[in-house]
């Protein structure tokens, strides 16, 4: 739907790869599907959930036995993102490295994307 034509809408570290992977496996899925919604006190949060199919408007990577759905609504806002799995010893879970985002809340679970452009007004 929203893409480089040739070049994947999102990139996976091995880490994440491998997360992505085992809970596949584990819970015999199709893949993880991602998404944005409005939420948070930056204005917007990534969704992560169990898929069992593939939507037939998702842009999906797959890597090494992973595979990522993207929501298409979620697909222009993830573009150029990778996606990393951190193991740290408060808290361990997936990271989104994301070039469109502008801001973030102090919790790290908001996101605030930048405006686009104001149309170009005629001459």
């Amino acid at each position: 739907m929203f893409g480089i034509p040739g070049k994947q809408a999102v990139t996976l570290t091995p880490a994440a790869v491998q997360q992505i992977a085992r809970l596949m496996a584990r819970d015999g899925r199709a893949g993880l599907r991602i998404g944005v919604r409005k939420g948070g006190c930056a204005g917007m949060e990534y969704t992560m959930e169990f898929a069992d199919s593939v939507n037939p408007l998702d842009a999906v990577v797959e890597q090494d036995g992973a595979r990522v759905m993207i929501a298409p609504m979620a697909q222009m806002f993830l573009i150029g993102t990778e996606i990393d799995y951190e193991t740290g010893l408060v808290s361990s879970g997936f990271r989104f490295r994301n070039p469109n985002v502008v801001e973030s809340c102090g919790c790290g679970e908001s996101i605030k994307f930048a405006d686009p452009p104001p149309p170009a007004t005629p001459a």
